[in-house]
């Protein structure tokens, strides 16, 4: 008998896809998830490593292991609206996060960006948050493909205790990329 693959259960998704229209509202930044993760503690917030302007957290549902964001405190969601110092801090934590998760990971590539606005495919829109996202050759198969569901060979507290030691072992101990 073929196995059903035209439904894929994954019920713990409800949580996400239920938070999502409470945080596009004009109270946004009260309810936000992006802005409650910082006041957490960091393996409950997922939050790798933390910086004036910008932290870096784990994807709660990540596309691949070690997928991480990183994200400003402040609650934006116009690349425009962010300060000068926020920019450089926020393109600095993102080419940490790519120098951090090559250390622990050595994927084969990486997939770093940005979804602005949900057209563009932004889950939250309103608050602006950069994706790094390893990649190894041949991690995409029909499943991740055609059926919009990830495969992931390590569970999330372990991804999270391998690139929170990561962060904290780098060597340059700063967002220099020297």
């Amino acid at each position: 008998m073929k196995p059903d693959t035209d439904r894929i259960w994954a019920g713990w998704r409800i949580r996400y896809v239920e938070s999502v229209e409470k945080e596009t509202g004009a109270d946004a930044g009260s309810t936000c998830v992006f802005c409650r993760l910082p006041a957490l503690a960091d393996d409950e917030g997922l939050v790798v490593w933390r910086g004036e302007l910008v932290y870096v957290a784990l994807n709660l549902y990540p596309y691949g292991t070690g997928h991480c964001m990183a994200l400003p405190y402040r609650h934006v969601g116009h690349l425009p609206e962010l300060t000068e110092d926020e920019a450089t801090e926020l393109m600095s934590a993102t080419r940490r996060s790519v120098r951090v998760l090559d250390a622990a990971y050595g994927p084969d590539g990486f997939n770093v960006g940005a979804n602005l606005g949900r057209a563009a495919g932004a889950g939250i829109p309103a608050h602006l948050h950069m994706h790094v996202l390893p990649r190894w050759s041949g991690d995409t198969n029909y499943i991740s493909t055609i059926g919009g569901t990830r495969i992931l060979p390590e569970d999330l507290p372990d991804t999270f205790a391998r690139v929170a030691a990561a962060f904290a072992s780098d060597e340059t101990g700063s967002l220099d990329p020297r």
